[in-house]
């Protein structure tokens, strides 16, 4: 083999090595919690529960992504990066939810103070364990 293309076989393994270890992420992140019922999205929506989604995938938005009830109706995909508890996510897991409240003034305390989106019980065990108060996560608005 000559001196060139050892010295490009070298660089292409630098790189695929590099590669390898950094993963390109094509949203934003933040941390991840759950709230029970009784959901009631007054935020948004008035009390009217023909918001949610029939599959149960929704959220409550945090002051970081209310901006000012624009929020409301904003869909998102989401999935678990990360967790203090190791196993605890679902990596290959992502779900579409739909903003329907606002975190801070859902009827139901969210698991974790200070989550960027608070998921649904059913949406977060989607993604997580629900053993877990928050996970870090991937979100991105559809």
């Amino acid at each position: 083999m000559s001196k060139p293309y050892q010295q490009l076989s070298s660089y292409v393994f630098i790189f695929l090595s590099l590669a390898t270890l950094f993963h390109l992420s094509h949203g934003d992140v933040g941390t991840a919690a759950h709230y029970s019922p009784p959901y009631l999205p007054t935020a948004c929506f008035g009390n009217d529960e023909s918001q949610f989604p029939p599959n149960n995938l929704f959220a409550a938005a945090s002051e970081g992504i209310w901006d000012n009830g624009a929020a409301c109706g904003r869909q998102y995909l989401v999935r678990c990066i990360s967790s203090s508890v190791r196993g605890a996510c679902r990596p290959d897991q992502t779900i579409r939810i739909k903003i329907v409240d606002r975190a801070a003034s859902s009827v139901t305390r969210p698991s974790s103070a200070g989550a960027t989106i608070v998921l649904s019980d059913t949406a977060f065990s989607r993604i997580a364990q629900t053993l877990v108060a928050s996970v870090n996560i991937e979100y991105q608005q559809t």
